[in-house]
């Protein structure tokens, strides 16, 4: 069985997007703040290890219109070009109802997202991530979300896309990680208690 991570880069008001979907602030602190070579090291580690990664159509129209062709970019530095190549890499699925295709090594999703979910975390694989607040928020509120990574950021925006949606019950959860990085960015990691 599969385990399922829902992380992003959060603020510290608990947005994942700025109103518009403004994703400027996420760099680390600031707005059009770039991460910390050691956080976007961080991240791109997490892709390496991540045997297939769950999108929403947002964020993978976020991720998409970048990934694919930055490690081809002129001046594109060494991590860059590392992240690029492994987020091509690295198996996808996305799940949308408005999208009719999906390109590179990904797979589109039009039906019930938390019956697919359940069923690709019953197989056998490596460890999926889900990104994408609407689509982790469902995979939540079905409780197969099996760890959180908030990587808060010290912004407040004031609104926009929140990390955590409305939840029909309480998760209770178990701290299991802590790291600071620079820039005040702070990670924690969380396990559900079952």
């Amino acid at each position: 069985m599969r385990e399922l991570t829902f992380g992003m880069n959060v603020t510290l008001d608990g947005y994942v997007a700025a109103p518009g979907g403004d994703l400027g602030w996420s760099g680390g602190g600031g707005p059009d703040a770039s991460p910390s070579d050691e956080l976007f090291q961080w991240w791109s580690d997490r892709v390496a290890a991540t045997g297939l990664a769950l999108y929403g159509r947002g964020l993978w129209e976020a991720m998409n219109s970048h990934w694919p062709t930055a490690d081809r970019q002129p001046g594109a530095a060494p991590a860059v070009v590392e992240y690029a190549r492994r987020w091509r890499d690295m198996p996808k699925v996305v799940f949308s109802s408005t999208l009719d295709a999906v390109d590179g090594n990904t797979r589109l999703v039009t039906g019930d997202a938390v019956a697919e979910i359940a069923r690709l975390k019953a197989e056998d694989g490596g460890p999926m991530d889900i990104g994408g607040a609407t689509l982790a928020g469902a995979a939540v509120r079905a409780g197969l979300v099996d760890e959180y990574v908030l990587v808060t950021v010290p912004v407040l925006v004031g609104g926009g896309t929140p990390f955590f949606t409305a939840l029909d019950s309480w998760v209770s959860l178990a701290l299991v990680e802590t790291r600071a990085f620079p820039g005040g960015v702070l990670l924690t990691r969380y396990r559900t208690r079952r």
